[in-house]
């Protein structure tokens, strides 16, 4: 049931997210799942078996991991670098903005898991090769990063797709645009531009 034509007529959405914010956002979140996916592949033993094919999905895991960091540079070079520098002096400070504290603790855990999935990651590959570059809490590491990422996905899926209170935040990520009701009612001192 939707709402009453009347009210539709009323509503007014702000711009929320920029189209490279948006762009940023979803290659990350495809990187992850193709490294989740080929990742949990290679660490449950079941799934290995079943799936089959070990030495290409570590090949999938490898190239995947090196396109999703590549994917993500590629996106923040060539689009609004400005708009980007904005949205990072935003996200680290603890002041009110278009970013409560749980989303901002979000973002930084997600960059850090990057850069330490990614150095972990090449440890593992080139200790396989050398063993100069085997390190004994490595794949712990690695381990303990995938466990900590997937929590904060589940509860970073809830919040977007499920819970009622956020879910309509899920449109900042799609469009671009939120309400405007909603977006001074969840972040009262931020000063949204409107929507074009």
């Amino acid at each position: 049931m939707g709402w009453p034509l009347e009210r539709l007529r009323r509503v007014r959405f702000v711009r929320r997210f920029s189209r490279t914010e948006r762009t940023l956002h979803w290659v990350n979140a495809a990187g992850f799942l193709l490294l989740l996916a080929s990742g949990l592949i290679l660490y449950l033993p079941r799934l290995s078996v079943l799936v089959g094919r070990r030495p290409l999905i570590k090949d999938v895991h490898l190239w995947g991991g090196i396109g999703w960091i590549g994917a993500l540079a590629i996106v923040v070079l060539l689009g609004d670098r400005r708009g980007i520098l904005r949205t990072a002096r935003e996200l680290e400070v603890l002041e009110p903005s278009r970013f409560n504290v749980g989303q901002k603790v979000n973002a930084l855990l997600n960059a850090a898991f990057a850069l330490l999935f990614l150095v972990s990651g090449l440890l593992l590959w080139f200790g396989e090769r050398d063993t100069r570059f085997r390190f004994t809490s490595t794949v712990l590491l690695h381990d303990i990063l995938m466990y900590a990422a997937l929590t904060l996905l589940v509860g970073h899926l809830y919040l977007a797709v499920i819970h009622p209170a956020t879910r309509h935040s899920l449109r900042g990520m799609t469009r671009g645009t939120v309400r405007e009701d909603w977006a001074k009612r969840h972040y009262p001192r931020w000063a949204p531009p409107p929507a074009d």
